[in-house]
């Protein structure tokens, strides 16, 4: 390993350190500001059609090269600010001086910032703009809108991207992924994941989407183990609209959307909002999905203050397709759902209609900004997240002795099993205060913040029906627990620029966790625990401005996390099975350079992880990866992006992430039989240097993007997934087999006169019928020593295509 890291770093560093040379061609120059004389520093110059921009300096000083004379529009921006595109005739030196706008409407722009990465901050990031997000969104959830993130790998239970969907990054699932809205936290705080089934058609309300890779710059919620996600949803509009949107396509998916907008209300308030239905009978049988959302944001502008409320609401009904498909039955019947599986006394096999998954997630968010003064603005937020629901499922032959039950006794029969009809609930309030201070002034920018949440939540299971109920009425509870989770964090950031090409990035943050678990789980074992965790994370990185075409970075990050409640309730009952915190020592350096018609970007990791909680490949009877702690492992990799426009109506969009990820000194635990008695044994055996599972060694994406005049579009996505096995033993009878699929878009923008916008997109998904799984589970066990294996996948979707048609007044 030591070999290794010596390559990377040099792999990465060499280019850094290679001098730039000076072009003396035609530039653009001069100096940004707001509207009340101070300069903007970190302000964004870019000229459109190509790759070329620039960032202000300290001083709010520009300078744009690498230009012939001619004609561009560039355009200026910055957070916070109104954005200007200014069409200027280069002759030689050209001076343009730019005043921005401070935008009227935008609340909590403070608390965003403090989540979001900026120009010239030393991490890996990419950023989904709004009209992306626009043209993508058919229906599919989140994960699949952001297919084309270097280094991740989506997947979807109904395999069609619509209903429980998950994402992975850098080979790391859903609970190591920080996600937040508006800056405000919004993974679970016991499972650490966000359930994108809860937020139906978020995306059509979303302005943009950061993705950063590593431990990233997040402060708000859960720990970032892999990446963290930055939603910011849409700001209110100065004018007045109405936008219609309908989507329809494969396996009976209809999505209908309309959001209109009041526009600017005697310069002082406005008010969006969104209503969307969303059905699909899903690609796997009876994983249909029956979806509602809404989304309110109102904002009041008050001069040097501002208040933006947003209400969002989601109610999800989605068959159950969580068990996937037994890996005997993937050449008979790709689309086959054990779900609801149940015999009658003759042998004939039914499924229960109503094996489904039930909830409704509602959260409200108030966001207050004030701009103290020029130099110093701050943002508070309060919110409240309030969700219940439960999943419904058949069940067989249930001894009754599990339930707590008596047996039934029936004249001279005796039953001690029956069939039943049960339902497990989760009832949860999250609640909490995020607060943030931003202080930019000349070469300084500050934040400091920190944030005070807590949750309460309710596990408990009803028992709908059964066939011999004895004296149990309906609806019978058999088991109750409840989770509370306290916690408090503070935070400090800085970035410095020592001089126009060099800053300084360091943040300081300190989280503390109060964690209680009591009462009991279905199957009565008593969850009764308490947990507490103080993590102190601390990030330092530079940032070179090599030249104007050309940047590099180099950072350091540590980053703690805590078990989630399944982790805690898999062992509950076994103080040395208790899993302990985790540890990522993050290290991360990159290269950037950008010309007028190509872009290349190559960043190096190496993540350090000490008792990395790893899946062992068994699922709880819920669905859940069963964990272990392992002491030391690592992933190590090398991302690539790039872009090229050789021509004005064609752009090549791409990404690379070679990778290692490696336990060191894996153990297998595993069960023996002797088949003469079937007595069992509980064995051992070290396996050395495995690879962690779900961790693909190759990922990588392309789009083909054609301008075919200015409102017909061609994108032709491509996207590889390298093998990946699903348990830590790198045995082949559990493994995901590598895939390559590939889609198409094709996307028309007429221009109409009475109408602001009208749009159709045409997407044609796994256009070459590629048969492929994306996700699986499995493990092992042995027989006189002979392994024996056992695995469930989720096959994808073949070809299947969605046709969205949207209108705007």
């Amino acid at each position: 390993m030591r070999k290794e890291l010596v390559f990377l770093i040099l792999f990465i560093m060499v280019p850094v350190c290679v001098k730039a040379i000076q072009d003396k061609s035609p530039l653009i120059t001069g100096v940004i500001r707001e509207n009340s004389g101070n300069t903007l520093s970190g302000a964004s110059v870019s000229v459109e059609g190509s790759f070329l921009g620039t960032i202000s300096d300290h001083e709010g000083k520009y300078k744009l090269e690498g230009l012939m004379n001619g004609i561009y529009r560039v355009r200026y921006s910055f957070i916070g600010y109104e954005s200007q595109v200014i069409e200027i005739i280069v002759n030689g030196l050209t001076i343009r001086d730019v005043v921005l706008e401070a935008q009227p409407l935008m609340a909590g722009e403070v608390i965003i910032n403090a989540m979001r990465a900026g120009n010239r901050t030393p991490l890996a990031y990419t950023t989904i703009d709004r009209e992306l997000i626009r043209k993508q969104n058919s229906g599919q959830d989140i994960p699949f809108l952001l297919g084309m993130t270097p280094s991740l790998v989506e997947t979807s239970e109904a395999g069609n991207g619509i209903g429980y969907t998950s994402l992975r990054i850098r080979g790391t699932d859903a609970s190591r992924i920080n996600v937040t809205i508006d800056g405000i936290p919004l993974n679970d705080p016991e499972s650490q994941q966000v359930f994108w089934v809860d937020l139906p058609d978020l995306a059509s309300s979303v302005d943009n989407i950061q993705v950063q890779r590593g431990a990233g710059s997040s402060s708000n919620g859960a720990g970032a183990f892999g990446a963290t996600v930055s939603i910011q949803t849409m700001s209110a509009e100065n004018e007045p609209s109405v936008r219609i949107s309908s989507s329809a396509g494969s396996f009976n998916t209809f999505k209908n959307s309309v959001s209109a907008a009041t526009g600017l209300l005697a310069e002082r308030f406005a008010l969006n909002v969104r209503l969307s239905q969303l059905k699909s009978d899903g690609y796997i049988r009876r994983t249909g999905s029956d979806h509602k959302s809404a989304y309110l944001s109102g904002v009041v502008n008050a001069g040097r203050s501002r208040i933006k409320a947003n209400v969002i609401l989601g109610q999800e009904h989605t068959g159950i397709g969580w068990w996937g498909v037994p890996k005997e039955m993937l050449a008979i019947d790709r689309r086959y759902n054990p779900a609801g599986e149940y015999t009658d006394e003759n042998g004939n096999t039914f499924y229960y209609k109503n094996e489904s998954d039930n909830y409704r997630q509602d959260h409200y968010q108030l966001i207050y900004s004030l701009r103290i003064n020029e130099s110093l603005n701050f943002s508070s937020a309060l919110h409240y997240t309030a969700g219940k629901g439960y999943y419904e499922e058949f069940r067989e032959d249930q001894p009754l002795q599990e339930y707590g039950l008596p047996e039934v006794h029936i004249g001279d029969t005796v039953i001690s099993e029956t069939d039943m009809i049960r339902r497990k609930w989760m009832s949860n309030d999250f609640y909490g205060l995020v607060f943030s201070l931003r202080y930019l002034k000349g070469r300084l920018e500050m934040t400091a913040g920190g944030g005070i949440n807590n949750y309460s939540g309710d596990h408990f299971g009803t028992l709908v029906w059964m066939k011999y109920p004895g004296a149990v009425v309906k609806d019978h509870r058999w088991y109750l627990n409840n989770g509370t989770k306290s916690e408090g964090s503070l935070y400090a950031k800085a970035n410095y620029e020592i001089s126009s090409k060099l800053s300084f990035y360091g943040d300081l943050q300190y989280r503390y966790i109060l964690y209680k678990i009591s009462g009991n789980d279905d199957d009565l074992k008593d969850l009764s625990q308490t947990h507490d965790f103080g993590f102190f994370n601390p990030k330092a990185g530079i940032f070179w401005a090599i030249s104007p075409h050309q940047d590099g970075w180099l950072s350091f990050s540590v980053a703690g996390r805590e078990p989630t409640r399944s982790d805690f309730k898999e062992a509950a009952g076994d103080p040395d099975a208790t899993p302990r915190q985790e540890r990522l020592f993050d290290t991360e350096a990159g290269y950037r350079i950008h010309r007028d018609k190509y872009l290349l970007g190559i960043n190096g990791y190496l993540m350090y992880y000490h008792n990395q909680l790893v899946p062992t490949g068994e699922l709880s009877s819920t669905g859940y990866s069963i964990m272990t702690n392992v002491g030391r492992s690592y992933r190590m990799g090398l991302e690539w992006t790039g872009s090229w426009k050789p021509l004005t109506f064609f752009n090549w969009d791409m990404n690379l992430t070679v990778s290692r990820n490696k336990i060191n000194g894996f153990t297998e635990h595993y069960t023996d039989y002797n088949t003469s008695t079937w007595e069992s044994s509980y064995k051992s055996k070290q396996l050395g240097t495995v690879d962690i599972a779900y961790s693909p060694a190759v990922t990588g994406s392309s789009a083909l993007n054609f301008s075919i005049k200015r409102n017909l579009g061609i994108h032709f996505i491509s996207k590889y997934t390298g093998r990946q096995y699903f348990d830590n033993t790198m045995s082949r009878e559990r493994m995901l087999d590598p895939y390559f699929v590939n889609n198409l878009r094709i996307s028309y923008e007429p221009v109409i006169r009475k109408f602001n916008g009208l749009e159709f997109n045409l997407h044609i998904n796994n256009i070459f019928n590629t048969s492929y799984e994306s996700n699986a589970y499995g493990g092992n066990w042995y027989e006189d020593g002979i392994e024996k294996s056992w695995s469930y996948y989720f096959p994808q979707a073949g070809t299947n295509i969605m046709v969205t048609a949207g209108i705007a007044f």
